[in-house]
């Protein structure tokens, strides 16, 4: 029985608009789409759903390679989310991605308002090239990495009586994964005009945009990375403890995604933090050492 039969998705639109969310899942998501692999096939798809979602946004938002303005990306980012909003409000969508983002909603009952917050984030992106407090910058990073963990959490599954500690660790640990990203990606984030790092936690350690700017390693920039680093490990300690409130079939999924989404900030040292000449990478065999044990752990849960 292939996932979509084992999660009862029939009809065949639906099954194709499924069939592409795992693609996008599968091509610009390896770490993601490997530790998806650890669900029981009846989750999966729903999965590759909010997935295919996230990576559409930002593919309007973010493709270096687009020939359209940033006046056309807004439209574009606009009419879509828009028309994804009142779909999602209807229960139905024409649109290839949207019908199993709807469906996917319509299953789990997943407030609407993660997904508004997560588009406003990507429209947040068009404009905002860099934040001054970290108190800023979490408007952004609610609604591009908080709420995904909250989306997902219906599909997870959850033991009795833990749904809300379960929602303070998925957010939290929704939150580690995104600064671990903006950690690795100072210099492509460079590239598109934009600065995550917050100006005043820079500034502690003599670093401003300027520096970042000309692209040679600092002690004062490796001072920097190391205080963020520091606190993505922090977020990711605080939300270990709510995987445990996680349906069992679940939990290795997620202890896999911790371990390796979070594991950027050890590639990011183990490249002694020269993050303007290598981008950081988790390696295929410390995917595979990760992946195997929680594999095994998957199938006795299941």
């Amino acid at each position: 029985m292939d996932e979509l039969e084992a999660a009862g998705i029939k009809e065949e639109a639906l099954r194709q608009s499924y069939l592409e969310c795992k693609r996008l899942n599968s091509q610009h998501g390896k770490t993601y789409f490997l530790a998806t692999l650890l669900l029981p096939k009846n989750k999966r798809p729903f999965v590759h759903a909010l997935y295919g979602f996230a990576r559409y946004a930002d593919e309007i938002v973010d493709d270096l390679d687009s020939k359209l303005s940033p006046q056309e990306k807004r439209a574009e980012l606009e009419r879509w989310s828009y028309q994804l909003l009142q779909d999602i409000k209807a229960g139905r969508s024409s649109d290839h991605i949207g019908r199993a983002l709807v469906d996917t909603v319509k299953r789990f009952d997943i407030p609407i308002a993660y997904f508004e917050a997560f588009l406003h984030s990507m429209a947040m992106d068009l404009d905002k090239t860099e934040y001054a407090t970290f108190e800023e910058l979490m408007e952004y990073v609610y609604g591009s990495a908080a709420v995904i963990g909250l989306q997902m959490l219906p599909i997870l599954g959850t033991i009795p009586g833990k749904f809300n500690e379960s929602k303070i660790a998925a957010e939290k640990l929704g939150i580690a994964f995104q600064l671990a990203n903006f950690i690795r990606d100072v210099n492509e984030d460079l590239d598109r005009g934009r600065v995550y790092l917050p100006k005043n936690e820079l500034a502690k350690f003599g670093v401003d945009r300027a520096m970042l700017e000309r692209r040679t390693l600092t002690p004062e920039i490796i001072a920097a990375l190391k205080f963020q680093i520091d606190r993505v490990r922090k977020l990711q300690r605080e939300s270990d403890e709510g995987i445990a409130f996680l349906s069992p079939e679940s939990r290795p999924c997620i202890q896999a995604a911790s371990e390796l989404y979070c594991g950027i900030v050890d590639e990011v040292e183990k490249i002694e933090y020269e993050i303007f000449k290598r981008r950081a990478k988790t390696s295929m065999l410390r995917r595979m050492k990760v992946a195997l044990p929680a594999w095994v752990r998957a199938i006795n849960a299941r």
